[in-house]
């Protein structure tokens, strides 16, 4: 089809005098905009319909999947390796405190947040994987920067570079670009369950690397987990087609193509921010993750002085309540995912969770109390996970879900930095053992906020 010729009057798409775009009853079918307002092949936008994949099972689809989680595991997988030994290298790290080692824990967080939507807009423009490599490189460089230090400033500075490498949006993005709309929930879902288990392996390996190692082994290890994500992306993962916001092909004239152009580039940032079902999954992921963070200020001291265990034996605890919290995520997603009982769900798992620090909160003496608590928080949490990046993108215009996808990456990694200091400032002020209760309360305010229905945008 010739781009610059008038379009027919059985086009997919035209301009209406308002300036809106319209389906042309007289399409064939499945052109223009799917059930999940997804481009779909054929509605006459060239390569900005060419970047979805079409409704036939693309080649590829179930490698890119497969692929992205392992990027996303590996990732996770190196940030994830030192939470649950920091708090205890007090000894270790010249100038440390108990506030600068929950600043250390979430400082990756406030560079995440800083750099997701920057991020998350240059893959919309000049396409994931360069955008990802770039990411993945910055990681392995802030963690040879913090394996090299001895004191607590090299690590904050190392933690703080790892963390500009923020790829979360980009890689979700990459991830709906190359799978089908009916498939993308459990594609999103398999993304955070690949983060769950990321957690559960770094929480059982963290521990023994830094006893045999020490803090140095344990980020060479998180630099060494990003060499082999790098890999991943140029040898397994497909490329997608042009970026979504490439310019719209001519059509009537200057005033069509503009409209087209608009439709195709979806909401600008601000209509994101405000639409109240992408709000509140950003205030959503927030709050998990800060009483994340928080929690493992005072979890892994937890362990060793009430539960007297050595600090290579902590994964006695983390990984059998996090493999039988596993059982419980999959039925969970199950029913979120495939039944449709997407609040329910959500208030189950919060109800794990608040449970979960409850439990913390009230006995933590010994592996067996640690260890029921932690079951119902991983329940809790790895649930919740999984569910909501699905619900992101099942909810963000096509064409916007790099940014969509960036400001939840924004509020995930916030609250990561402000559930370090959090934890951190409580440990220093009034001791460890009054952590959980503070979680607890951002549990119950976010169960209060899923209670209340949505409006609609």
């Amino acid at each position: 089809m010739d781009p610059t010729a008038t379009p027919s009057p059985s086009a997919a798409a035209r301009a209406t005098p308002s300036g809106e775009i319209s389906l042309d009853p007289g399409a064939e079918p499945g052109a223009g905009y799917g059930a999940d307002r997804s481009v779909v092949p054929g509605a006459g936008y060239g390569a900005a319909a060419r970047a979805i994949p079409s409704a036939a099972s693309p080649p590829g689809e179930v490698l890119a999947a497969a692929s992205l989680a392992g990027i996303f595991f590996l990732r996770m997988f190196g940030l994830f390796l030192v939470v649950p030994v920091l708090s205890l290298q007090a000894g270790q790290l010249a100038g440390a405190s108990p506030l600068l080692l929950g600043i250390a824990m979430g400082v990756y967080g406030l560079t995440q947040a800083a750099l997701q939507i920057p991020f998350g807009h240059l893959s919309d423009r000049y396409g994931r994987k360069p955008i990802i490599t770039l990411g993945l490189c910055l990681f392995i460089a802030g963690g040879v920067v913090a394996a090299l230090s001895d004191h607590i400033a090299g690590v904050i500075l190392g933690r703080a570079l790892q963390g500009a490498g923020a790829i979360a949006a980009a890689v979700m993005a990459l991830a709906a670009d190359l799978t089908r709309p009916e498939v993308r929930g459990r594609i999103m879902a398999g993304i955070g369950m690949s983060i769950g288990c990321a957690f559960a392996l770094a929480f059982a390996a963290g521990p023994a690397l830094a006893a045999r190692f020490g803090l140095g082994g344990v980020f060479w290890a998180a630099s060494g987990a990003g060499g082999l994500a790098l890999l991943l992306l140029h040898t397994l993962v497909p490329s997608p087609g042009a970026p979504l916001v490439a310019a719209a092909p001519k059509l009537a004239g200057a005033g069509d193509a503009a409209a087209v152009a608009k439709a195709v580039a979806g909401p600008g940032l601000r209509a994101l921010l405000r639409d109240p079902a992408l709000h509140q999954c950003n205030v959503g992921i927030f709050l998990l993750h800060a009483v994340l963070m928080a929690s493992f200020v005072a979890i892994p001291e937890f362990l060793r002085d009430g539960a007297a265990l050595a600090t290579a034996e902590h994964w006695r605890v983390y990984l059998p309540a996090f493999g039988a919290s596993a059982l419980v995520m999959g039925g969970m997603v199950y029913i979120t995912d495939r039944r449709g009982h997407v609040r329910a769900g959500q208030l189950v798992a919060l109800g794990l969770l608040a449970g979960g620090e409850l439990l913390l909160g009230l006995d933590h003496g010994s592996a067996g109390a640690c260890m029921v608590g932690l079951f119902a928080f991983f329940s809790g949490f790895n649930t919740l996970e999984a569910v909501l990046p699905a619900l992101v993108s099942r909810r963000a215009p096509p064409a916007r879900k790099g940014a969509a996808l960036g400001i939840y990456s924004t509020a995930q990694f916030l609250g990561i930095f402000c559930g370090g200091v959090l934890g951190g400032g409580i440990a220093n002020t009034v001791g460890a053992q009054y952590i959980p209760f503070a979680a607890l309360a951002l549990c119950l305010y976010w169960l209060s906020l899923v209670a209340r229905p949505t409006r609609p945008a």
